[in-house]
């Protein structure tokens, strides 16, 4: 009796680790083949000792492929499973193996995007943003060691999950369980990004309501504090009791804006912004558009 052929453990690292390449070689006609073929490369050498068998299998990998890098995993396990089945004399043809994989890489982009771009990145950087602006050193490490962790771990452990399963991770994906992964990682993306939006999109509204002199005793009266250093201190300790700077307090649009509802112009500006990309508008178009309408606003005194 032959003795059956199987990647070990190894041989399965060896691919998820040069999976993690497999936009290094993206080109637009067949987009990630050659990374994917590279990818695959450990497996064949193990799988089919005979050159010609080898070739033929680097043919089959280099055919189109494009889907989000990071959950390719699971579709190179499953097509791992089938490789070795087919070395162990399966009867599986070229075209059962490039139909798993399309039909797998477009359900899985769709997950990729609002799982790994729009919640797990949003929320590490943010948090390494928020450690780095309070001038700890932590906050760019941090960041870059949970990213990673994150991501090898989740390439590793799905494309096991590819392999262990074989042919059957189509099911569970083509059903309800894809549908629900993708919704619950868009809610959780959606929301994120909302509360991020009151902390980096600002907006001010500079041209000024209402300009009223504050009774005395109200404001600073800089004429008559002592001089030097005595001066300063007096200065800030009348201003940390609630004393103005100013003997007239200003009132701009923003003022009466952010009395209403704080931050609902940068939450309309956001909006706008995701309105125009649903409608195809290309974020070069729109970026330069919020360059010129910043400068013109400021200008002619609006922002």
């Amino acid at each position: 009796m032959e003795k059956k052929v199987q990647l070990t453990k190894k041989d399965r690292m060896q691919v998820a680790w040069r999976s993690q390449f497999l936009q290094g070689s993206w080109n637009y006609e067949r987009m990630q083949n050659g990374g994917w073929c590279y990818s695959m490369i450990p497996a064949i050498k193990k799988l089919y000792p005979n050159k010609e068998d080898r070739v033929a299998a680097l043919k089959r990998h280099l055919e189109f492929f494009n889907t989000h890098p990071y959950v390719a995993s699971p579709v190179v396990g499953v097509t791992l499973a089938l490789e070795e089945e087919r070395a162990n004399g399966a009867e599986i043809d070229d075209v059962a193996i490039s139909g798993v994989k399309v039909g797998m890489m477009g359900p899985l982009a769709g997950v990729g995007d609002p799982v790994f771009w729009f919640t797990v990145r949003p929320i590490l950087g943010a948090l390494g943003a928020s450690l780095a602006l309070g001038g700890s050193i932590l906050g760019p490490i941090l960041f870059f060691v949970l990213w990673n962790l994150i991501r090898m771990g989740f390439i590793w452990y799905t494309q096991e999950f590819g392999y262990r399963v074989g042919t059957k991770i189509t099911d569970d994906l083509s059903g309800g369980l894809l549908q629900k992964v993708t919704r619950g990682a868009s809610m959780l993306g959606m929301f994120i990004i909302g509360a991020l939006v009151e902390r980096w999109v600002s907006i001010k509204f500079t041209p000024v309501v209402s300009k009223i002199q504050q009774q005395k005793g109200a404001y600073i009266d800089w004429d008559h504090l002592p001089k030097g250093a005595a001066g300063i201190k007096e200065a800030i300790t009348q201003y940390s009791s609630g004393l103005s700077l100013d003997k007239y307090k200003v009132t701009t649009l923003q003022d009466n804006l952010d009395q209403l509802i704080p931050g609902l112009a940068a939450l309309l500006l956001t909006l706008l912004c995701m309105w125009l990309l649903k409608k195809k508008v290309s974020p070069i178009v729109i970026i330069l558009a919020l360059f010129v309408v910043g400068v013109v606003g400021h200008v002619i005194g609006l922002l």
